[in-house]
């Protein structure tokens, strides 16, 4: 057997041309919270505590 060269999981922070420049902001779909997109934005749109939180859930642990 050989092992890969990379990592096991690649993760990304979630970067988005989408970031809103000044008012309105979407809510975060968890608290409801002001997030840092605009309203315009579709999909899910988290604010940015619950995005890091998020991203820990779905962290790889080793």
């Amino acid at each position: 057997m050989s092992e890969e060269s990379g990592p096991y999981c690649e993760t990304s922070p979630a970067e988005s041309s989408e970031r809103a420049e000044g008012p309105p902001y979407a809510e975060c779909v968890l608290c409801r919270k002001p997030t840092e997109y605009a309203e315009s934005v579709k999909g899910i749109t988290l604010c940015p505590v619950c995005e890091w939180q998020e991203a820990q859930r779905t962290a790889c642990s080793g």
